[in-house]
C-alpha cells in the first residue's frame, strides 16, 4: 500500500530505492540538525521534550543495569572489560579521523573504542533487564514483531567523547538509534529467520556512530554494507538447554564490529552497496521482494516531534525476561485481590497455570527451562521467574511490586537451587493460548493466570495485556517503580546511589567535559553472582 507521511516529521525510504544509503543520509542529516543540539520545542526541529525525557530514563536504566553486572562480577563484561584495558591509548576529542580512544566503565584510561563500546554493551546487556521493543507500527501495517532493546547507547556516548560534543548531542545520538534498529524491527522479524535481533542493533550503530563523529552518507553506507555482508548473527547463541555468554553479550560482539566496520569505510573501504535490495543479501534472500529492484520493505523514520521509536518501547521492573511480564501482572493482581493465598506458607495454592501467546511459550516455556541451573536459563525460564516471585510474596507476605522486585540476588546460584522455589515450580503449567492470544501479540503481552487453591475455587487474572513497564500501560506509576529499580541497582555498584544516579541522570543537560568523565568513578565490588 502506498504510504502517507508528515514530510514534516518523518522520513519515507521506499522498498525501491537505495535504503542504504538513505540511512546514512537520514543519520547525517539528523546529528547535523541545529548541530545536534535538542530544541525546546517540537516545531524547532528535532526529538520533542517527551521523547527526550523517556530516552534519558531508558540510558539511566541501562547504564545501573551494566554498572551492578560489573560489580557483582559477571563473566562476560568482566572478562570485556578487562580485554578493552588492554588496548590503551590517547584520549577523543579531536573532532577527526585522528579519533582518539574512550573509557569504559569506572574508568578514566582511554582505550580503542570498538573495545570499550564491546565492553560497556555487555555490561548493559547481561541481566537482561534493559529496555525492550517488539516492532509493533500498525498506523503503517508494520508489525514483523521483533524484539530489541537499549544495549547500544554506549555508541552514542564513546561518539559524544571522542568528538568532544556535550550531553545534548549523545542524547540526540541515542534517539536516532533507536529509532533506527525500532523501525528495522517493525518491518523485518530476524528471529523468523533464526537469526539474532541484535543484527538490527549493529546496523544503526553503524549509522548513527558514522553520522556522530563526521562520516558520509555513502561510507556509512558502506558500512551498512559490511555490517550485513560480513557479520550476521545467527541464534545459535541462544541454543541448548543452559544458555552461555554469547547470548547476553551478542549486542556487543555485533556492535564492536559494526564500530570498526564504519572506521574502516571511513579511512576508504568499500563496502558492498544498497545491501537491502542485494538479492543474496540476508533481506531479500529470506523475503523474497514482490518487484526486482525492490527490498521487502519500506521504511518510515522520525526525525522531529514526538512520534519516535522510543516512545513505545517498554521497561523491565526488575530483572526477568520480557515476554514473562504478562504473567508477572497476572500473578501479582490474583495476589492482591486474594492476599489469603500467601497464608500457611502458600501451601494453600495447588496449581498455577499459566497461558501466553507464541514466542513466548517457545522462548520461556521450553521443557528444560523447568530445570534451569544457571542464571542465563533462569532469567529465560517462565516457570523460574513465577516461582521465585511467588516465593518473595510468601515470605514477605505482599503483592507489591516494588517490594518483590526480581533483583541479581534473586538468580545467584543459592536463589535458583533454592527447594522452596523448586517446589512451586512443581505446581505450575505453561501452555499455549494458541490463534486467540497469538492474534495480540505484538500490540501486548497476552497473558493470563489461574491459581487453583486447596479447595478447588480458582482465581483468575483474567487476560493481561498491558502490564507496568508496558508503552501502553496507563495504571502504574511507573516513575515510582523506576526509581526503585535504580536504587537497588545502584546500590550494588556503589555506596552512594543516590550520586550515581544523578551523574548519568538528565545527561541531555551535562557539558562536554561531563560526558567525558562519565564514567570516571570507581564500581564498587559486591563478591561475585557467577
Amino acid at each position: 500500500m502506498a504510504l502517507t507521511i508528515d514530510p514534516g516529521t518523518q522520513v519515507l525510504l521506499a522498498r525501491d530505492t537505495n535504503q542504504a544509503l538513505g540511512l546514512g543520509r537520514f543519520a547525517v542529516d539528523f546529528m547535523g540538525e541545529q548541530g545536534g543540539r535538542l530544541p525546546a520545542k517540537p516545531e524547532g526541529g528535532g526529538p520533542g521534550a517527551a521523547v527526550v525525557e523517556r530516552t534519558n530514563l531508558f540510558f539511566v536504566d541501562s547504564v545501573l543495569c551494566g554498572l551492578s553486572a560489573l560489580a557483582l562480577g559477571t563473566n562476560a563484561p568482566t572478562i570485556l572489560r578487562e580485554e578493552a584495558l588492554g588496548y590503551a591509548c590517547a584520549p577523543g576529542g579531536v573532532g577527526d579521523m585522528r579519533l582518539g580512544g574512550v573509557p569504559v566503565f569506572g574508568s578514566r584510561q582511554p582505550v580503542f573504542v570498538e573495545k570499550a563500546v564491546a565492553a560497556n554493551c555487555s555490561a548493559v546487556r547481561e541481566w537482561d533487564s534493559n529496555g525492550t521493543n517488539f516492532g509493533y507500527n500498525p498506523a503503517y501495517g508494520h508489525t514483523a514483531g521483533e524484539f530489541g532493546h537499549n544495549d547500544f547507547y554506549p555508541v552514542a556516548v564513546a561518539a559524544a567523547q571522542q568528538v568532544g560534543r556535550d550531553g545534548a548531542f549523545a542524547v540526540r545520538g541515542m534517539i536516532l538509534l533507536d529509532e533506527i534498529r525500532g523501525r528495522l524491527a517493525e518491518v523485518f522479524s530476524l528471529k523468523t529467520y533464526k537469526i539474532d535481533h541484535v543484527l538490527h542493533g549493529a546496523i544503526a550503530s553503524a549509522a548513527t556512530y558514522g553520522a556522530m563523529v563526521g562520516a558520509t552518507a555513502e561510507q556509512i553506507e558502506h558500512a551498512i554494507g559490511m555490517v550485513v555482508a560480513h557479520h550476521v548473527p545467527f541464534r545459535a547463541i541462544r541454543y541448548g538447554k543452559q544458555l552461555s555468554d554469547s547470548k547476553g553479550a551478542s549486542a556487543a560482539i555485533s556492535t564492536e564490529a559494526a564500530i570498526v566496520c564504519t572506521r574502516r569505510a571511513m579511512r576508504g573501504f568499500v563496502g558492498p552497496k544498497d545491501i537491502f535490495r542485494n538479492a543474496e543479501g540476508v533481506f531479500c534472500l529470506f523475503e523474497k521482494p514482490a518487484n526486482k529492484g525492490e527490498s521487502p520493505f519500506d521504511l518510515v523514520l522520525s526525525r522531529a516531534g514526538s512520534a519516535f521509536a522510543v516512545m513505545g518501547m517498554h521497561f523491565k521492573l526488575g530483572l526477568y525476561e520480557h515476554q514473562s511480564a504478562g504473567a508477572i501482572q497476572a500473578l501479582l493482581n490474583i495476589l492482591a485481590r486474594s492476599p489469603g493465598l500467601l497464608d500457611k506458607g502458600g501451601r494453600g495454592i495447588r496449581k498455577i497455570k499459566v497461558v501466553a501467546y507464541e514466542p513466548a511459550y517457545h522462548i520461556i516455556g521450553d521443557p528444560a527451562k523447568r530445570d534451569p541451573r544457571t542464571r542465563q536459563s533462569a532469567d529465560h525460564s517462565m516457570v523460574y521467574i513465577l516461582a521465585t516471585l511467588l516465593r518473595k510474596a510468601i515470605e514477605h507476605k505482599t503483592a507489591d511490586w516494588a517490594a518483590l522486585m526480581l533483583a541479581p540476588q534473586d538468580y545467584s546460584e543459592q536463589a535458583i537451587f533454592n527447594s522452596t522455589t523448586r517446589q512451586l515450580i512443581d505446581r505450575i503449567e505453561f501452555t499455549h493460548g494458541g490463534a486467540e492470544y497469538d492474534a495480540k501479540y505484538p500490540e501486548g503481552i497476552p497473558t493470563s493466570v489461574v491459581i487453583t487453591d486447596e479447595l478447588g475455587n480458582q482465581h483468575d487474572s483474567g487476560l493481561v495485556m498491558f502490564p507496568a513497564g508496558h508503552a501502553r500501560n496507563t495504571t502504574a506509576d511507573l516513575k515510582k517503580l523506576l526509581a526503585h529499580k535504580f536504587n537497588l541497582l545502584a546500590a550494588l555498584a556503589s555506596d552512594e546511589p543516590k550520586g550515581v544516579i544523578a551523574r548519568f541522570g538528565d545527561l541531555h543537560n551535562k557539558s562536554a567535559e561531563q560526558v567525558g568523565g562519565l564514567y570516571d568513578f570507581e564500581i564498587a565490588r559486591r563478591g561475585k553472582i557467577d
